[in-house]
């Protein structure tokens, strides 16, 4: 008679034991089991090994049979388990390729390789959002719509919210709100206690479902940037004149392209002294020569001051001989040349040779 809780089922023969036994012991083989008990089997194994598994990314149902299978093995002979742990082996290596499971898998290793509109749309379809864990997506949105978001809510939802990121999110979003927002949300922290894992995941699904619901701009940088970029091309003649109209219009949207504005008179300002070098080396020396004797505006000259004093005593000298000899510069050959260097800069930077030293919102530096 077999226990039905023992998976070893036993046969006579005179064939190879698979264990040391007499010929006439009966001979202990691997008992048939249903994919499921071979699945418990796997992942018990992998647990006693101290294996991190990530169950939780399980579906839910999975999770549930998985552990009701765990809950009815009983004992397992030691013939059976390595049956299975070598099919589990053989398995693992006849893989070429493993691809995500469901949509949302593959959304999640497509992101940012698809357009936003078209990840956006597929988020949509029916089901996609109610697979794997909504906190995911929710840790990785940015602190800034965090903060809109636990803005919008209830002070318990936003509670939640608070103790579902990690530490280091959390504190980035309590960053972002008004100080007695942040401590309202903060002091209802204490009273989650009670809140349920289910209540947890359904305020989960609804902060998730605000993320697609939200439309896929149709430009990437702030208006504020934009602008900016659009002015750091432009004469200053025309750019001053822009920023003193938007000053009448929006003053705080003027502070905040005059932020993202970068020109030749912010060199001085903006500029590590250690990125002078490798500045100059991308810039044509004609070029460079007809900017820095074309300076006219103080700013203009701290700037050509302070790049020539962050390289080396004998090439200012001979910048120095060369910008005498080239005379006196046309101011629209002057503004076409440290535009050019200024592009020159920007390109260096976008590419992360250098790093702009940040500004304050009249163009100072900090």
């Amino acid at each position: 008679m077999q226990d039905s809780h023992a998976l070893v089922q036993t046969a006579p023969g005179n064939s190879a034991p698979a264990a040391k036994q007499t010929d006439d012991a009966p001979r202990v083989v691997p008992r048939q089991l249903t994919p499921g008990q071979k699945a418990a089997i796997i992942v018990r194994l992998l647990l006693n090994e101290g294996a991190d598994l990530p169950l939780e990314e399980l579906p839910d149902e999975l999770q549930e049979r998985l552990t009701l299978q765990l809950g009815r093995m009983g004992l397992v002979d030691r013939v059976t388990l390595a049956a299975v742990a070598q099919e589990f082996a053989d398995a693992l290596d006849s893989v070429g390729l493993a691809f995500p499971h469901g949509l949302a898998g593959a959304l999640d290793a497509v992101n940012g390789k698809i357009a936003p509109a078209t990840a956006a749309r597929l988020r949509k379809v029916a089901g996609v959002r109610q697979v794997g864990d909504p906190w995911l997506r929710l840790r990785d949105t940015p602190a800034e719509d965090l903060a809109r978001m636990a803005q919008a809510e209830s002070t318990e939802v936003a509670a939640v919210m608070l103790s579902k990121l990690d530490t280091a999110k959390a504190a980035q979003l309590l960053a972002q709100l008004p100080g007695p927002v942040a401590r309202r949300i903060t002091y209802a922290v204490s009273k989650t206690a009670n809140v349920t894992p289910e209540a947890v995941e359904r305020i989960g699904w609804s902060l998730a479902a605000q993320l697609d619901q939200r439309p896929v701009p149709a430009f990437t940088d702030s208006p504020d940037t934009r602008v900016g970029a659009i002015l750091n091309q432009s004469p200053p003649s025309t750019r001053d004149g822009l920023l003193d109209a938007l000053d009448e219009e929006d003053s705080e949207f003027a502070s905040a392209v005059r932020k993202s504005i970068f020109t030749f008179a912010h060199i001085a300002m903006r500029i590590a002294a250690r990125d002078v070098p490798a500045i100059l080396r991308e810039v044509d020396q004609s070029l460079l020569i007809t900017a820095l004797a074309g300076a006219r505006a103080e700013d203009d000259k701290a700037s050509v001051d302070y790049l020539l004093s962050n390289i080396s005593a004998r090439m200012a000298d001979s910048l120095r001989e060369e910008i005498a000899e080239r005379g006196k510069v046309k101011q629209a050959e002057a503004e076409e040349a440290m535009t050019q260097i200024v592009g020159a800069i920007r390109t260096l930077v976008d590419a992360g040779t250098i790093t702009l030293v940040e500004a304050d919102a009249d163009g100072n530096d900090d």
